[in-house]
């Protein structure tokens, strides 16, 4: 599984990398907090985050606050990394998005843990995800042919026609029944 750590210390950032391969991680680095926000929008984004809350360019808090608002799938799990440790900065951390938090320096064991149960959520995640769209298509296709059900055919006519209306073009449609014969 793909880590994405962001830290600005090139020292702490190597050991992390370290610590991470040999725990059979894939480590994807970055520097600074645009470099993170940017690593994350990609199709292809870690799943797992270590970022740091003071970095340049964007901090941590605010990599977390703008991956959250992006809304998007799969999830990404953040552990926010920082020297701050008052109840206060936990909450404006964990409010802004972060999953976790952890502060420096880090114990390797708590981390290590703290990994592991990121990718248990991530993986519960992907079931919902999965479980979701085996509804979805339950919900709107039939069962026995595949093609979309009565219900979702006539909500995408009606979506049809209105785009038909709305880009001034005009709009066919076949309809056909298709009936089992019994014997």
């Amino acid at each position: 599984m793909k880590v994405l750590v962001a830290e600005d210390s090139p020292t702490f950032r190597l050991a992390l990398e370290r610590m991470l391969k040999k725990w059979g991680y894939e480590v994807v680095l970055a520097e600074n907090g645009l470099a993170a926000l940017e690593i994350l929008q990609a199709e292809d984004s870690p799943r797992l985050a270590l970022i740091d809350w003071m970095m340049p360019g964007s901090d941590g808090v605010e990599v977390c606050r703008r991956i959250r608002e992006m809304n998007r799938e799969p999830y990404i799990y953040i552990i926010l990394l920082t020297a701050k440790n008052t109840a206060e900065e936990l909450v404006e951390g964990m409010e802004a998005g972060a999953d976790d938090y952890l502060t420096k320096p880090v114990n390797s064991h708590e981390l290590r843990v703290r990994l592991r149960a990121g990718r248990r959520i991530i993986d519960l995640q992907e079931e919902l995800v999965t479980a979701r769209e085996a509804l979805r298509r339950q919900a709107t296709r039939d069962a026995l042919t595949g093609l979309w059900n009565r219900n979702s055919m006539t909500e995408i006519l009606a979506r049809e026609l209105k785009r038909a209306k709305r880009e001034s073009n005009s709009l066919s449609v076949i309809m056909a029944d298709l009936a089992t014969s019994r014997m």
